[in-house]
């Protein structure tokens, strides 16, 4: 008798933060104008809702009528990001985002934990972390 074949085993395959704005129409057309990011549809009537998407990662945006909502984490503690991307070369894109007009909130520099990152910070207050692998 055969031996049952072995089960296969589920992969995560991509992942998305969410973040909450006051204008969903206006935070989608600033992350594609000053990050580069793209999308293909707002959802809703009227707009609520859309996935971000640059080089394979992504981003969701969901707008919430009560603007007390939206709570960036570094409000919470300092330092901290509300999203995290890891990228190829920090400097370049650093170079992109500045000439694209994004807000810079704090410039590339090496971190201890052995990333060169920067952040950015969009109209809602969301810090986002760029970090680059170093080593």
């Amino acid at each position: 008798m055969a031996e049952p074949a072995a089960p296969v085993k589920a992969k995560l395959t991509a992942s998305a933060p969410v973040l909450l704005v006051r204008d969903v129409v206006a935070a989608a057309n600033h992350y594609r104008d000053a990050m580069g990011f793209g999308y293909d549809k707002i959802w809703g009537d009227p707009p609520g809702f859309v996935i971000l998407g640059r080089d394979g990662t992504y981003l969701m945006l969901k707008q919430v009528d009560d603007a007390s909502a939206i709570v960036p984490r570094g409000r919470v503690s300092q330092g901290l990001w509300d999203a995290y991307f890891w990228v190829s070369d920090a400097d370049a894109l650093h170079a992109e985002f500045r000439r694209r007009g994004a807000v810079i909130a704090y410039k590339p520099c090496d971190q201890p934990y052995g990333c060169r990152e920067f952040g950015l910070r969009d109209p809602d207050g969301h810090e986002i972390g760029f970090g680059q692998v170093m080593g």
